[in-house]
């Protein structure tokens, strides 16, 4: 029979699956000999899918963005292509959205049983892998710096309290993006490298074509060290009305397969909505990398 792990973080989503569990994995037997892993702390989902991934035709994980990124950053180092299941629980969820991967448990479980798997571009940053952001500046520290306890009690709320708040002590980026024989270098208040429909839950890129081989990447100029209130509409202003089709006079917007980023000592990175430090990175797609069921 066909070998299936079933690996979620049992503190996701107010326990919800935790609760699901008998109904998840009773679904899945239908198809699959089923084995479960209840993740006991950080990395712990990843390390197993790097230690016993190539023995399963199918992973299926639920959590956050934050755990399927753990998921995805093993399963792109697997010889064998494995196919990803997805049962979304975390508080925003923007790869089920962009996928249209309901939140429902029995609808998502139905979505692996009786779907289509679709092959996604991944990206590797030095020697992470992302699904479907990177970025830096403003707003973009609240999905690993909101608190746990914030987010049980107020969901998706939490991370507005926490935006407002960082938005008077966040600096402006001093970043250096080279890509073929361009190089652009300057003061930003944002960067945002998008590989998805939905950031933050918010529908930046709704033609987003996600198996491409490309990514978008959208910056918005600061001028000073200390982010101007125009710049903070600007950025808000992109997160409600969309990334624009081409650049203009304060937004740089590329459609990039390779390129590197140079920061400064005091620029933190956001990958998949987990702080992965500063440095000079590496990007490049890799297409159609990682197979997902979906709808």
């Amino acid at each position: 029979m066909r070998q299936c792990l079933f690996a979620y973080n049992p503190h996701s989503g107010k326990g919800k699956i935790a609760k699901k569990e008998k109904l998840i994995v009773d679904s899945l037997s239908t198809q699959y000999a089923v084995t479960v892993l209840h993740s006991k702390y950080a990395g712990h989902i990843g390390e197993y899918i790097l230690n016993y991934g190539e023995n399963f035709e199918t992973i299926v994980v639920s959590g956050g963005d934050g755990t399927l990124n753990e998921a995805i950053n093993s399963i792109a180092r697997l010889s064998n292509k494995v196919s990803l299941g997805y049962i979304p629980s975390g508080t925003v969820n923007d790869v089920a959205h962009s996928l249209n991967i309901s939140r429902n448990v029995k609808k998502a479980v139905k979505i692996i049983l009786n779907g289509k798997t679709f092959e996604h571009d991944i990206f590797k940053m030095n020697d992470k892998f992302g699904i479907y952001v990177c970025c830096s500046g403003l707003f973009t520290e609240t999905s690993y710096s909101t608190s746990q306890k914030s987010k049980k009690q107020i969901g998706k709320a939490a991370y507005g309290f926490h935006g407002i708040k960082k938005v008077f002590t966040t600096r402006s980026l001093d970043l250096k993006i080279s890509y073929k024989d361009n190089v652009i270098e300057g003061k930003f208040a944002i960067i945002l490298i998008i590989n998805s429909k939905n950031v933050a839950g918010f529908r930046l890129n709704k033609k987003a074509i996600l198996n491409d081989g490309f990514v978008d990447v959208v910056l918005i100029k600061a001028k000073k060290k200390r982010i101007r209130f125009c710049e903070v509409l600007r950025v808000i202003k992109l997160f409600l009305l969309g990334i624009p089709k081409k650049s203009n006079k304060h937004t740089l917007v590329l459609h990039l397969d390779k390129f590197k980023v140079e920061t400064d000592k005091d620029t933190v990175i956001n990958l998949d909505g987990e702080s992965i430090g500063q440095g000079t990175f590496d990007f490049k797609m890799l297409n159609k990398a990682v197979k997902i069921f979906v709808p």
